[in-house]
């Protein structure tokens, strides 16, 4: 069993942005048999602070996708054309919606960081086997491999629980019955910090935040290999959204707890 983590800020750490209410609106009534103030909030989100002292820059300083490729392309001259071509990427679209919808921090770096709090979730089955992502199939046709258990970008104003009922009801949704039980273990639950190169966007690094939990979900999901499919990932952003490259299709399977862990990361 994993030990909660604690949630005080360390001095490598500041208040980085305030996020406001989250639409809560849902497509499926899940059963959630968890207290949720007991896990964090992201109403006030702690971002490690950028080494370089850069600042984060404003979404509202892009007012399209072209003017967010006009900044980012004298910051990434050479992986910048890459994003959306290279098989498993995204461009700059993908991007720009996570900024304007609260889901990314962008550091006015060269070359810029992209910042992100994601929710993560070991789902458990009865033998205690823990559902993976094996991968994903793309709008553009290309096949994106996973091999990590589901994990959501959290919303401005979501906790952790409200973020782990949204990525199953958006990605399993299509598979559970409405009015399906969730049970989320929360002493499970802890954070870290990750930073490494995105695959999404190359040549960009990128500090995830990871908030992760195990969660039982009581009936309804196949045993063996299965996948579903998912709806748009950004509705009702219109035109702006067009072009984005959105996951159509993710392929589940179960996989023994010992394993899983390694590709939680």
């Amino acid at each position: 069993m994993i030990k909660p983590h604690s949630h005080s800020i360390s001095a490598d750490f500041l208040a980085a942005l305030a996020f406001v209410a989250v639409n809560k609106s849902q497509r499926h009534h899940l059963l959630l048999k968890a207290q949720i103030h007991h896990l964090p909030s992201m109403s006030t989100a702690t971002i490690p602070a950028a080494s370089t002292g850069s600042a984060f820059v404003s979404a509202q300083s892009f007012s399209s996708p072209q003017t967010l490729s006009d900044w980012l392309r004298p910051r990434l001259p050479r992986d910048l054309p890459s994003w959306g071509v290279k098989p498993g990427t995204k461009n700059v679209s993908n991007l720009w919606l996570e900024l304007a919808h609260g889901e990314a921090l962008l550091q006015d770096s060269v070359p810029p960081r992209r910042t992100v709090n994601v929710a993560a979730v070991r789902i458990h089955n009865a033998a205690g086997d823990v559902l993976i992502e094996s991968h994903q199939e793309l709008s553009d046709g290309t096949v994106r491999p996973r091999r990590r258990p589901l994990s959501e970008k959290m919303r401005p104003g979501e906790t952790v629980c409200e973020a782990v009922l949204r990525a199953i009801r958006e990605e399993l949704g299509s598979v559970l019955r409405s009015g399906q039980g969730v049970r989320v273990l929360m002493e499970s639950y802890s954070r870290r910090v990750e930073e490494r190169n995105s695959v999404s966007y190359p040549g960009m690094p990128a500090c995830y935040i990871l908030h992760s939990v195990d969660a039982i979900v009581e009936e309804g999901l196949p045993e063996g290999e299965f996948f579903t499919e998912e709806e748009d990932e950004y509705v009702g952003s219109g035109r702006l959204a067009e072009g984005a490259v959105v996951v159509r299709r993710h392929f589940w399977k179960w996989t023994p707890c010992e394993e899983a862990s390694e590709g939680f990361h």
